[in-house]
Formats: C-alpha cells, sequence, structure tokens
C-alpha cells in the first residue's frame, strides 16, 4: 500500500530521494508543495525531475485521505467530510468570518466521551488519528481558500477528545504552526477538552503556546455526571484546578465552553451557580445554544434563557460570549455529517451542497 508523504519520517524520505541520485532538498521541495504549494498530487510538483515524481507515484500517495463531500452555507461555513484510508471518515470546517479563516479539526475517529448530547460519540471511539491525517484536514481545508488567503486561526474541536490524542496532536501542530508548514501562529489555536486533568497537565508543561478551552456544561458535579460521562470519576474542582495550573503556567487565559440545553442546564439558578464557580479566576465564557441533533432529546434554549444566562454571569465580572450559531443546516455540529453519511449511505466523489 502506498504510504503518504506526510507519513514518512523526514530522514527516511530524505533517504529515500538520495537513494535514487536525488539531491536532499528534493524531500523538502516535496514536503513544501504539500503544506505550501498547495500540491494535490506529485504531477502538480512541477519544478521536480519528471523521472522523480513517476518514482514517488509508484511508492507514495500525495494524501492519505480524501475530500469525500463538502457542504457550505450562506455565510461561508463549510463542512468537510474527509475519508481516510480504510473507508472510515472523520470531519472538519472551515469558518470565514471578516479576515479571519478558522478551521475546527477532529483528532479521533469518533469519541469516546459520550457527552450525551454529541453526535461524535453515538458510535464511540474507533481509533486516534495519526499525526499525517490531523495535518491532512489543514490541508484539505486550506486548499478551499482563494490562493490570496491563508488560515489564520485553528480550534481542535471537532470529532473526538484532543488530549486523549496528544502526542500525535502536538506532532501535527507543531508541523502547521512551523515554518516549514503552514505558518499559523500557536497564539490562534485553540485546544478543546472535556476535562482530563493530568493530560490538561501535560500540554500546561510542553511549552507550546496554545490555548485551552475546557468543555464544561455543567456548574455541579451531579448535572456533569448526566451529561459528561467521564466526569463520574473526575470531579469538577479537580478539572478546575489542572486549569488554573494551565493559566498559571503558560500565562493563557482559560476558556470554558458551556452548551445551553433547553430545561436542562438553562436556568437562573444554573447560571448563578456556574458564577460563583468561576468568578474568582480571570477566565472566559462560551455561552453555545444546542445546535439539535436528529434522535437526541435535546432542545436549542430560548432567546431570552441565553441572554438571562449571559447576564448573569458578566454581573458577576466574568468575560462571556454567545457563540454565533453557524452551519446548522449543513449538520455542522460535531459528528452530524458523517452520523448522517453512514445511515444515508451517502459515499463517493466530491459533492458540493449550497444552502442559501
Amino acid at each position: 500500500m502506498h504510504r503518504p508523504i506526510l507519513k514518512v519520517e523526514a530522514t527516511e524520505f530524505t533517504a529515500w530521494c538520495t537513494a535514487r541520485g536525488e539531491p536532499a532538498y528534493r524531500a523538502r521541495q516535496v514536503r513544501r508543495w504539500l503544506l505550501q504549494g498547495r500540491a494535490r498530487d506529485f504531477a502538480e510538483m512541477s519544478d521536480l525531475p519528471r523521472s522523480l515524481r513517476a518514482a514517488l507515484a509508484q511508492e507514495f500517495v500525495a494524501f492519505g485521505s480524501e475530500l469525500d463531500a463538502v457542504r457550505e452555507t450562506a455565510d461561508h461555513t463549510r463542512k468537510l467530510l474527509v475519508r481516510l484510508a480504510e473507508a472510515q471518515a472523520v470531519e472538519c470546517v472551515l469558518m470565514t468570518e471578516a479576515d479571519r479563516r478558522t478551521v475546527c479539526v477532529s483528532t479521533q475517529v469518533g469519541c469516546g466521551m459520550g457527552c450525551v448530547f454529541c453526535a461524535s460519540g453515538l458510535d464511540g471511539v474507533l481509533r486516534n488519528l495519526e499525526t499525517h491525517e490531523i495535518v491532512e484536514q489543514f490541508l484539505h481545508a486550506r486548499n478551499l481558500l482563494t490562493p490570496a488567503d491563508r488560515l489564520t486561526h485553528a480550534v481542535i474541536m471537532g470529532m473526538g477528545e484532543p488530549l486523549a490524542n496528544l502526542d500525535n496532536l502536538l506532532a501535527a501542530l507543531d508541523l502547521v504552526c512551523g515554518a516549514d508548514g503552514l505558518g499559523l501562529s500557536q497564539r490562534h489555536v485553540t485546544i478543546s477538552t472535556v476535562g482530563l486533568p493530568a493530560r490538561i497537565r501535560q500540554l500546561a508543561d510542553a511549552g507550546r503556546g496554545y490555548h485551552l478551552a475546557v468543555s464544561l456544561h455543567a456548574p455541579d458535579d451531579d448535572l456533569r455526571r448526566r451529561l459528561v460521562p467521564p466526569s463520574a470519576t473526575i470531579g469538577i474542582d479537580a478539572v478546575i484546578e489542572a486549569a488554573d495550573y494551565f493559566a498559571a503556567r503558560t500565562g493563557r487565559q482559560v476558556t470554558y465552553e458551556y452548551v445551553l440545553l433547553r430545561g436542562v442546564n438553562d436556568t437562573a439558578l444554573h447560571a448563578r451557580r456556574l458564577a460563583r464557580l468561576l468568578s474568582p479566576r480571570n477566565v472566559h465564557v462560551n455561552l453555545i445554544p444546542y445546535n439539535p441533533v436528529p434522535g437526541l432529546p435535546y432542545e436549542t434554549p430560548r432567546a431570552d434563557s441565553v441572554h438571562g444566562f449571559k447576564a448573569t454571569l458578566q454581573r458577576a465580572g466574568l468575560s462571556v460570549k454567545v457563540r454565533k450559531t453557524k452551519g446548522r443546516k449543513i449538520e455542522a455540529a460535531c459528528g452530524q455529517l458523517r452520523l448522517q453519511t453512514q445511515t444515508s449511505g451517502v459515499r463517493g466523489p466530491l459533492q458540493l451542497a449550497t444552502d442559501n
């Protein structure tokens, strides 16, 4: 089976080139074409000798994944379904707003966290994504932009629990944020977690400049255990202590994500409890009105509930933002498009669906 170029270690690929009489810099050229030149196959690498391009095609592939479907809304949110080598699929989202081009990428096939309102975990987790599979999501999204545009921000909030695949994720981000990669600033990357204290501390000690977002979703352990099953053995206090360690170690403000579910965690009492929990800290809170998933019994909160919840947190001195609902009509919530294609049998070449 042909290996994707980005799966091959740089030293091994350089040795492969020199063994065929090519200078060592050819290896860097090939990787530069993928990471910076937007090449989708070896034939597009015009400054390589034709014989080298033919040799590459005999042993390698430019991408180990393929862009299987793209859905786009009028606000230019695009949901990408990326098919992996073994026919499994993951999702990423490309969001365009003003001068920002933000990509949201996945780190696992499925998710093992089992948050009861999320489509990603309905089938559990199948496996971690390899480093090159994470990087290729960035490339598929970037290649949809015009030549004058580039990715400016990244959020690791797609399918899967990023900190459960931390080693591969950090290796992927090192490449994406490197000078020989996409040149994305570490300060413009946010890694989301359901709250794995040991891994949060590991990330804090990694010496990178990434931001941390903790998916809290409840102001107390009883409710959080019902919404986020892993929290049955990990209390909120342990999660917040780890987040405090991250903030102290890195100097980065921690963001807390809170999905608002109508009648479940969006009442005035929940808001007051959350304010008491977080207000002693210099943190930011993202309130996320729920994006409904067919088959799940949760609903989008009422607008007045969202506004009241936000106002309560602000009165407690917290920085708060209500995340805009984008891409609802293209199944842009994590796991929805993948789930839909599994149940409907959709499979095939690149499709572009627009929703006005």
